[in-house]
């Protein structure tokens, strides 16, 4: 059995954790296992031995890329997945996605048909996506797993079945709002766009002049895909100066962000955000205020950093993504694990 005394950081994690909560993360932990270990047994021994790494700190875990082509990108796939191990693959995607995460997983894939139609471009296609399971699926040791291709990367990090991390979590959209064709008029990330813009009109003359710290927007989000990010110095507007309404823009904000994972992991997160204090919270924004201007924003607290933009491709491509400062890819708590377990 685990001694908590032995994890101090993972002792404060769970002891500052609702009971209820903390027997919900659980169960998405296990039902993860299950689908995990299930994938693996359906693959062959090549597509095993391409699926699998070994749990390190640092490696493969943290070689995070979002783009469409980096090299040989790791893992297993989805072409080389017959019918049935898809099958599995999805049930690992449904273990540890909400309904709303998993459909915009399938629309950012469709999206590279719709780019494949515009550019004319092989490597645009929506089964260039690797899933890469990290360690030994197990409630006894720890272990992770990785969906990642064109504008997705999504990171989970189990440690004695007891803790999970979905961090970093990347999801873009290009085109933001599809131009023509039969897709004509979606928009895969409709929500962290709209509710954004929705939260600064909300903002006073004064509010807005200390949240837009830039007329011109950057050209991509800040943090791109480092391996560890740390916290902002430029704040823009603190929530502590936001009316009830504001603070539920801002809520509004968040959940566009947290409802991609399940129903169990969203309310975990929220109860640590508002244990740290909403006042906490700022929001910073770069580039024009309304629908077609290039524009930047982040959400940025004690412990986590959002991250969005819209400037490329004519203020028509987005990228958007959650990261922890301490916690991405359970990064802390795999350092006490390795300490005391080996």
């Amino acid at each position: 059995m685990m001694r908590l005394k032995n994890y101090p950081i993972l002792a404060a994690i769970l002891l500052a954790t609702p009971l209820a909560n903390l027997a919900a993360v659980e169960s998405v932990t296990r039902e993860m296992e299950t689908a995990a270990n299930a994938f693996l047994d359906s693959l062959t021994i090549e597509l095993k031995a391409r699926a699998t790494f070994p749990m390190e700190v640092e490696g493969e875990r943290t070689n995070w890329h979002f783009v469409p082509i980096v090299g040989e990108r790791k893992g297993v796939d989805l072409k080389d997945l017959d019918e049935a191990q898809e099958a599995k693959l999805n049930e690992l995607l449904a273990a540890g996605l909400s309904a709303t995460g998993r459909e915009k997983v399938k629309l950012i894939q469709e999206l590279e048909s719709v780019l494949f139609m515009l550019e004319n471009s092989d490597h645009r296609d929506p089964e260039l996506y690797y899933i890469s399971i990290f360690g030994k699926p197990s409630s006894k040791d720890a272990w992770g797993w990785r969906f990642e291709g064109h504008h997705l990367s999504l990171n989970f990090t189990i440690v004695d079945g007891r803790l999970l991390s979905y961090t970093p979590n990347f999801w873009a959209a290009n085109p933001a709002k599809v131009p023509s064709g039969a897709k004509k008029g979606l928009r895969a990330l409709k929500e962290e766009e709209d509710a954004a813009r929705a939260l600064l009109k909300s903002l006073s003359p004064a509010q807005q002049t200390k949240a837009i710290v830039a007329d011109k927007a950057p050209k991509d989000i800040y943090t791109g895909d480092d391996p560890q990010v740390y916290p902002f110095s430029n704040y823009g507007v603190k929530a502590s100066e936001f009316s009830p309404k504001q603070v539920a823009g801002l809520e509004r904000l968040i959940n566009a962000y947290l409802q991609n994972m399940t129903k169990a992991v969203a309310a975990d997160r929220w109860e640590k955000i508002k244990d740290e204090g909403i006042g906490n919270i700022s929001f910073t924004w770069a580039g024009g205020k309304e629908v077609g201007d290039a524009h930047y924003y982040r959400v940025q607290g004690p412990s986590f950093l959002i991250e969005y933009d819209n400037i490329q491709n004519g203020a028509n491509h987005i990228h958007a993504v959650w990261r922890d400062f301490s916690g991405d890819f359970g990064r802390n708590i795999l350092w006490e694990h390795h300490k005391h377990a080996h």
